[in-house]
């Protein structure tokens, strides 16, 4: 059992007079709050390594964030902080540590992992130097991710954040259950040239051992079985079950119950990743999630990025009632991260009940949503300019560019940069009201030097801290998710129903009149 500790977050002092607080100032105008104080901006930033965090355009105050700081001290943030980095079982209700931060910690690495890295850059640098054959004796062309949940958002999102340093192995990726998507997939990969990596933890998900079965019985069609050990890879903790699917022991990497699936991008769930662009990538960008880790760990709570992003984002959820919260960076081939946060968020600290087994009265998770800058500025920020919801939105960006291209950086970051002024300050227009911009919509600039994979890496471990935080607060269990379950227990059956054209056992009338439509 962890010492994770287990505190209603409205029974604390800091809760009471945060609400008293907001009654204040919940109709402050920021251009007030920066016209009253000129360091407004110096006091609202946080600078470390290659990133600089602008949260001088939040709705809040100096004694906000002081009140903030002082309800993590009240939920012992501190304490939760290190039960996880010890190792303790802070997931309790799957008795399980959570432990995906020692996976990029190489100077304390468990064995077994180091063993795992080592595995996968001798596979990665074999397949990408051309060793790795198929069975016709023709080099490796295309890895295909297998994989759905964690197994696919993380790698997929990683390999296509880090396009600019993609070697020449193509990466595609299947996760979706959808069998016309599949079809279509299959019909342009080449047999002789193609590495399958299967991923998942149990090997038991049906979307994934749908899909690897009929990949399988694709390939079978024009090779022969022996040929399966040349193409077929795995990454599961059930070596048993992937060995019956015809997979050989020594091309299973392993997987670990104390890494949940969202955050096991940097397990053998990013072999594909090495693949793609290289296990010494590979390894940067373990080193700057690393480096986050111990930013997270041992910076002062007023100085801690995640615990900065992680309370004022309770800030606008619990007080000022937001219940969603915009993700938009400008960097197009960031155009993944907003899904992949979205499960690792929303999956996390999406529940109802508390650590003491009690309903929650308050809100808990927010709804992550997003698209890339400045794609997403054609798109909804006419709702975030002058609908009538408060989304307080996260701006990421880059202050170098990978490649030089005339003039596209600087009119990007302008971009930006414009819009979190404009969303702050807004436009008042008195004689024409439908170009009224009232203005006073908060942001969180992450300005960051270049997107490196070490950068990345720092960047994904932030959010994984935040999230972290806002479940401590809300006295949640961030690491299980019996939510996912529910409905594919019900889907076994409707499977039935379907496969049998027999709808006597459906209960649910909907469901039934629905499956009579079929």
């Amino acid at each position: 059992m962890s010492s994770i500790p287990k505190i209603n977050p409205t029974s604390t002092n800091a809760w009471k007079a945060l609400q008293t607080h907001f009654n204040k100032i919940k109709d402050v105008h920021l251009n007030d709050l920066f016209a009253l104080d000129e360091g407004r901006v110096a006091d609202f930033s946080l600078d470390w390594n290659d990133f600089y965090v602008d949260i001088s355009k939040n709705r809040i105050t100096k004694e906000t964030r002081s009140l903030l700081l002082q309800l993590a001290e009240e939920v012992n943030l501190p304490q939760a902080i290190s039960a996880q980095i010890n190792g303790e079982a802070i997931n309790e209700t799957e008795n399980r540590a959570v432990l995906h931060s020692a996976l990029r910690d190489f100077g304390i690495m468990n064995p077994v992992v180091a063993e795992t890295l080592q595995k996968m850059k001798t596979f990665s640098n074999n397949v990408i130097d051309g060793n790795w054959k198929g069975y016709t004796g023709k080099t490796i062309k295309t890895i295909v991710n297998i994989g759905i949940g964690g197994s696919n958002l993380g790698p997929r999102m990683v390999c296509e954040a880090l396009h600019s340093y993609r070697n020449h192995i193509e990466l595609r990726f299947i996760s979706n259950v959808d069998g016309d998507f599949l079809a279509e997939s299959l019909k342009t990969l080449d047999r002789e040239t193609t590495i399958f990596v299967v991923v998942s933890k149990t090997f038991t998900t049906q979307e994934t051992r749908t899909n690897a079965a009929t990949v399988k019985q694709w390939f079978l069609d024009s090779a022969p079985s022996s040929a399966v050990k040349n193409h077929f890879v795995a990454v599961s903790a059930n070596i048993d079950e992937v060995q019956n699917f015809g997979i050989l022991e020594e091309n299973i990497f392993p997987m670990w119950d104390w890494v949940g699936g969202r955050f096991s991008l940097w397990s053998a769930v990013g072999l594909s990743i090495c693949c793609g662009v290289g296990y010494h990538h590979f390894e940067a960008l373990l080193k700057g999630a690393h480096e986050m880790d111990i930013h997270f760990k041992t910076a002062p709570l007023s100085e801690n990025i995640p615990v900065a992003l992680g309370l004022i984002s309770v800030w606008y959820n619990n007080f000022f009632a937001c219940e969603t919260e915009a993700v938009i960076p400008y960097a197009e081939t960031l155009r993944e991260l907003v899904p992949y946060l979205q499960q690792a968020i929303m999956e996390s600290n999406g529940k109802s009940v508390d650590r003491n087994g009690a309903s929650i009265k308050y809100q808990t998770g927010n709804i992550i949503w997003g698209a890339t800058g400045a794609n997403s500025q054609h798109a909804f920020f006419q709702l975030l300019h002058q609908g009538t919801k408060l989304i307080p939105a996260e701006f990421i960006c880059f202050s170098e560019s990978l490649h030089t291209l005339g003039e596209h950086h600087n009119i990007l970051l302008a971009n930006c940069l414009a819009q979190t002024e404009a969303l702050m300050e807004g436009k008042d227009n008195p004689d024409e009201p439908f170009r009224n911009f009232v203005g006073n919509n908060p942001s969180t600039t992450l300005l960051i030097r270049k997107l490196t994979p070490k950068n990345l890496g720092s960047l994904l471990a932030l959010y994984e801290h935040k999230l972290f935080v806002q479940g401590i607060v809300w006295n949640i269990y961030s690491y299980d998710q019996w939510g996912v379950e529910l409905g594919k227990k019900l889907a076994t059956k409707t499977l039935k129903a379907i496969q049998n054209k027999d709808t006597k056992g459906v209960a649910n009338a909907s469901t039934k009149a629905l499956l009579k439509k079929l």
